[in-house]
């Protein structure tokens, strides 16, 4: 028997229960979900976001943009929500480290926000592991119109 991390095994448990309990796919290519993302050049932890993005089943591109913060000021990403990198899924505005788990759910439930952000670089989100201590963050829900709420929080 093949020795499973305990993060493999929590997020094969994620993706069946979200199945279970929200309807979602467990995959996300089953609904087709396209993610187009942008870092500052060479962040080698966005490409490991990345790569969890493509392992839960998103279609992702990462391009570097060495403008990242104008482009984030563009979409209206409240400064105090910034990530190191930001993605786009259709409308929605995904900022930072956000578990695609999380991801599928929100878009599951067509909300009318602009998207989820998660701040700065929280130690053992998804890509920031390294194996070191989990700092607790919160997944943040954020509106066009200034408002924002915890969506969920992790840790």
């Amino acid at each position: 028997m093949a020795h499973l991390s305990r993060r493999a095994i929590l997020r094969t448990a994620s993706a069946t229960a979200a199945t279970l309990v929200w309807g979602l796919p467990a995959r996300a290519s089953q609904s087709g979900v396209v993610v187009t993302a942008f870092r500052n050049p060479g962040c080698g932890c966005c490409e490991k976001w990345a790569g969890l993005m493509k392992s839960a089943g998103f279609t992702i591109t990462m391009d570097d943009d060495p403008n990242l913060a104008d482009r984030k000021s563009k979409l209206g990403v409240p400064e105090d929500l910034a990530g190191c990198h930001t993605a786009l899924i259709g409308s929605y505005v995904i900022e930072g480290h956000v578990p695609p788990e999380d991801i599928m759910r929100f878009l599951t439930g067509k909300p009318s926000s602009m998207g989820l952000a998660v701040p700065g670089m929280p130690a053992e989100s998804p890509g920031m592991e390294m194996g070191g201590t989990s700092q607790p963050f919160d997944v943040i829900e954020f509106g066009r119109d200034g408002l924002r709420k915890v969506y969920v929080r992790h840790g």
